[in-house]
């Protein structure tokens, strides 16, 4: 792609996502919605390939779907307040829609059937901001308005989502695919506990975004996208291979590493909100999860590569690949969690 043209689209996500942030107007943080979907979709597509283009035209669908209905559910609530403020969520039947149309936006089960598709279309480098930064400008909008939602809507939804994260990653050997049932996992357990505190929901979003970087970037750095290609991955690098397994437990929220800390804090509020049984079933769907993340651990530490003599020599990563941002987030991946008192204080 064009440099150009790359930075204009680079340009538009992150305008895209400061309008929303900015925004104390619906029509404003619809704009900023837009313009980040708008943003995305060449980079989707930039390939040419019949899977990128099949991704990229089900995620303009999806996306231009949740878009309607958040202008459907602005205006009927325009319509009954009298006002466009975002924070004036009045109306039950908008915040419903609203939070929605949100769901459907960041892959929320039972909304989360284009998620696992279009990532595995796409490439690495435009999976990971699929994964990470296009999560953030929903995420600002439901900051804003999950006080006025129904909390037995938000807790279904979160619930929904940990046990169809764990379930669909099971059987699942395309690499993309994990990650997008790890990524629909996440965003439950941070909608879950965004009703009764929110800045545990930031703190497991900022995470969740640190530890999916690091794996994005660690299979870049292997050029494996299949299950079956790990096996590969100690004979290119051993050390990387074996902090890779670490940062996959860490996703699975396997003490003491980083994942382990926003899992615990969550548990730990609903346990003081007298949700005992709901804090047992995401304590019981992050073993699903964990179960996994085990099994590409182990298929990349403690197996054979199936490939016959005559395939590809695979042991030679590719030398024109950075590994300063690698190394900064797997090192942030896997050692946060002694200093999580001064992280809560941050985000407090």
């Amino acid at each position: 792609m064009n440099p150009y043209v790359l930075m204009i689209l680079l340009s538009s996500l992150g305008l895209g996502t400061t309008l929303t942030f900015a925004s104390s107007h619906w029509l404003l943080a619809w704009m900023g919605l837009e313009i980040n979907t708008l943003a995305i979709i060449p980079l989707m597509a930039q390939h040419h390939h019949p899977r990128a283009i099949e991704a990229s035209t089900k995620y303009f669908l999806t996306q231009a779907t949740a878009a309607a209905m958040i202008l459907f559910a602005s205006t009927t609530n325009a319509w009954t307040t009298g006002t466009w403020e975002i924070t004036n969520l009045s109306n039950p039947v908008a915040a419903t829609m609203f939070i929605v149309a949100l769901a459907l936006k960041i892959g929320l089960a039972p909304m989360h059937f284009w998620m696992p598709e279009v990532l595995q279309g796409l490439d690495l480098l435009t999976g990971l901001i699929l994964s990470t930064w296009q999560k953030l400008a929903p995420f600002a909008l439901i900051f804003q308005t999950a006080h006025s939602v129904d909390p037995l809507l938000l807790t279904a939804l979160g619930l929904t989502s940990t046990l169809v994260g764990g379930w669909g990653g099971l059987n699942q050997t395309q690499l993309r695919k994990v990650l997008a049932y790890s990524s629909i996992a996440h965003m439950g357990w941070m909608i879950i506990v965004i009703q009764y505190a929110p800045q545990l929901t930031l703190m497991a979003l900022a995470m969740y975004i640190v530890m999916t970087s690091a794996m994005f970037l660690t299979l870049k750095m292997f050029m494996s996208t299949k299950l079956s290609s790990l096996a590969t991955a100690w004979s290119k690098g051993p050390t990387l291979t074996a902090v890779t397994a670490l940062t996959l437990l860490s996703l699975g929220g396997l003490p003491p590493l980083t994942g382990f800390m926003p899992k615990w804090l969550i548990m730990q509020e609903l346990t003081k909100q007298d949700l005992p049984v709901i804090a047992t079933v995401t304590a019981l769907t992050a073993l699903i999860s964990l179960y996994f993340y085990l099994r590409l651990c182990y298929a990349m530490t403690l197996t054979v590569s199936p490939h016959t003599i005559t395939s590809t020599t695979p042991w030679r990563a590719q030398p024109n690949q950075t590994s300063v941002p690698l190394a900064l987030f797997t090192t942030t991946a896997l050692g946060l969690l002694p200093v999580t008192p001064t992280i809560m204080m941050l985000v407090t």
